[in-house]
């Protein structure tokens, strides 16, 4: 008698699926603030931003070793300030060298919350040539942002406000210098 051999059918291994190189919710670029006093930084930036805190790793001294805001569409990363010797520290603006931007649907409401919340003037608000209500701010922490909105100028108003720019610009000053 001859028997027939059982098949043995081989579990077909499937490929665990690709991940995505950015995490949902992520952009390409995304900020990572280094702050001396982050849990402070996040109260801050939830008031002066509207930032929605996603997550808070905390470290068992209570220093914050990872956390992540969202600030209308994008996703900003920070934690305390750690020794390490090639970490930056951006006590001033020339230390650092960064502008984080953010556009708003109300930027005249978001500008009066973060000085409100402690942001100093940098740059006033206002609208600039180039069809945007612009300023910048400082904020407690040592980092610079910039806010904005498209405005609808007219043309001879755009024109007018770069001209006196470029007036400022040629004698070596600049408008953060003034005023």
């Amino acid at each position: 008698m001859i028997m027939a051999k059982k098949s043995v059918k081989s579990k077909k291994q499937t490929k665990p699926k690709k991940l995505p190189p950015v995490p949902a919710g992520f952009r390409t670029v995304t900020p990572y603030l280094s702050v001396a006093g982050a849990a402070s930084a996040i109260e801050f930036y939830k008031k002066a931003f509207g930032a929605r805190e996603l997550m808070r790793n905390a470290a068992p001294d209570g220093s914050i070793m990872h956390a992540r805001l969202k600030i209308g569409d994008s996703i900003v990363m920070l934690s305390d300030q750690y020794p390490d010797p090639g970490e930056s520290r951006p006590a001033t603006f020339e230390a650092g060298g960064v502008i984080l931007h953010l556009y708003s649907k109300n930027v005249d409401g978001m500008w009066k919350d973060a000085i409100a919340a402690g942001a100093k003037v940098v740059l006033a608000l206002d609208n600039q040539y180039w069809g945007e209500r612009y300023g910048q701010l400082l904020d407690p922490f040592g980092h610079r942002w910039s806010l904005s909105m498209q405005v609808r100028m007219s043309r001879e108003e755009k024109e007018a406000k770069q001209k006196a720019a470029m007036a400022m610009f040629s004698q070596g000053e600049h408008p953060e210098k003034s005023g």
